[in-house]
C-alpha cells in the first residue's frame, strides 16, 4: 500500500520537477530574454507568415487557370463523345444498308423457300414467331470483390454470384441444341458465326457490350424448345448456378417473339485448289 500511496502522490517524476527548477533559476526557459533572441524570433515568424501568404496567392491566382484547363478538357471530351456517336450512327446505317442489299440479293436469286430458310438459319433477315423467353442476371448479392478461393472466379468475373460469358456460351449452345431456329441476346441476333466473349466485366455479342439482366429470345416450338432445354446438360447447369451462386434465372413460352437481322452477315464459303499436291 505504500508503494501505491507513493505512486499517487508523486506522479510526475522528482527529476523533471528537479530539472523544470533549474532551467527556470539559470533563465533557461520561457520565451527568450535577450533582444538578439526575440528579433530572431520575430523573423521567423515573419518568414513563415509570408511564406503562407505566398502559397495562398499563388493557389489563388492558379486556380481560374486551373479551372479553364479543365472546362476545356471537359468540352473537348464532349466533342469527341459526340464525333464517336455520329460514326457509331453512320456505322449502323452501313450494316442496314448491307443487310437490305443482302436480302434484296438473296430475293432475286430465285431460290423460293430454301432462300428464305436460309436467310432464317443465316440471320440475314428478321423472324417472328412463338418461341421461348430466358432471362438470366447476376446474383442480388453479387460485387466485384472475390478472393480467389472458388473455382468459378477468373480475373474477368472475380464474383461468383457475376454471369460469365462462358455461362452465355452454355446457354446459347443449350438452346441451339434443343431446337431453336433464331436466337438474340439483349436484341442482338446470333448467326453461325457470332461470338460471346468477355472484356474485363463486360460480356460481348459480336464485340457489343451488353448489360445484365440478359434477355434470351429463342424462336421455335415453345413448349418442346422449353422442355428440351430445362433438361438438358446446359439447362441443368443454368439451374445449378442458381442453386449455388444465387444468379436468377427465368424461362417462359411465348405465342409471338420478334428477332431482328443481324447486323451484318458475312458468307465465307470453300473452293477447291486448283493446284496439284506434291507428293
Amino acid at each position: 500500500m505504500s508503494l501505491i500511496t507513493n505512486v499517487m502522490d508523486h506522479s510526475l517524476d522528482d527529476g523533471y520537477a528537479e530539472a523544470a527548477a533549474r532551467k527556470k533559476s539559470q533563465g533557461e526557459g520561457g520565451m527568450p530574454k535577450t533582444l538578439r533572441a526575440k528579433l530572431g524570433l520575430a523573423a521567423g515568424l515573419v518568414l513563415a507568415a509570408l511564406v503562407v501568404t505566398v502559397g495562398a496567392a499563388q493557389a489563388r491566382v492558379a486556380a481560374p487557370a486551373v479551372a479553364k484547363e479543365r472546362q476545356e478538357l471537359i468540352d473537348r471530351i464532349d466533342r469527341e463523345s459526340s464525333a464517336a456517336d455520329k460514326l457509331e450512327g453512320a456505322v449502323d446505317d452501313l450494316r442496314d444498308d448491307v443487310s437490305a442489299r443482302q436480302r434484296a440479293a438473296l430475293r432475286k436469286s430465285g431460290g423460293g423457300a430454301r432462300t428464305d430458310l436460309m436467310g432464317v438459319l443465316s440471320g440475314a433477315t428478321a423472324v417472328h414467331g412463338p418461341g421461348v423467353k430466358l432471362v438470366v442476371n447476376d446474383a442480388k448479392e453479387a460485387t466485384t470483390g472475390g478472393n480467389g478461393s472458388n473455382p468459378r472466379e477468373t480475373s474477368g468475373f472475380s464474383d461468383t454470384g457475376r454471369v460469365r460469358d462462358r455461362d452465355m456460351q452454355r446457354v446459347v449452345n443449350g438452346l441451339w441444341a434443343s431446337g431453336a431456329e433464331a436466337i438474340s441476346i439483349n436484341g442482338q441476333r446470333l448467326t453461325a458465326l457470332s461470338a460471346i466473349r468477355a472484356a474485363g466485366d463486360a460480356i460481348l455479342v459480336d464485340n457489343k457490350p451488353l448489360v445484365p439482366p440478359y434477355t434470351v429470345l429463342a424462336v421455335g416450338d415453345g413448349e418442346k424448345l422449353s422442355t428440351r432445354f430445362q433438361n438438358s446438360a446446359d439447362g441443368l447447369y443454368l439451374h445449378a448456378l442458381d442453386e449455388n451462386y444465387g444468379i436468377r434465372t427465368g424461362i417462359s413460352t411465348e405465342t409471338d417473339l420478334r428477332l431482328p437481322a443481324a447486323p451484318s452477315v458475312i458468307v465465307r464459303t470453300a473452293q477447291p485448289s486448283t493446284e496439284k499436291g506434291t507428293s
